[in-house]
């Protein structure tokens, strides 16, 4: 297993999903991607859309006191 980190915090939505998206179509099954991301619509986008397409939202994890939260996927 292998993890990849992506950060993504100056996005918005939609390029938020599409990034994350790519990055994880690059990894291979049981691979994980860890996204760092800015609190509101990309946090609770990014995670939903990652599950409506099948890979495993592992956690989700506030880091720099809150000011950004650490989303780890897994791809199946």
């Amino acid at each position: 297993m292998s993890v990849t980190k992506l950060d993504i915090t100056a996005e918005h939505c939609p390029m938020t999903f599409v990034k994350t998206k790519l990055a994880l179509e690059k990894l291979a099954s049981g691979d994980r991607l860890e996204v760092l991301i800015s609190p509101g619509e990309p946090l609770e986008n990014v995670p939903k859309a990652a599950k409506e397409q099948g890979y495993l939202v592992l956690a989700i994890e506030p880091v720099d006191g809150a000011i950004h939260h650490r989303v780890v996927i897994e791809k199946p």
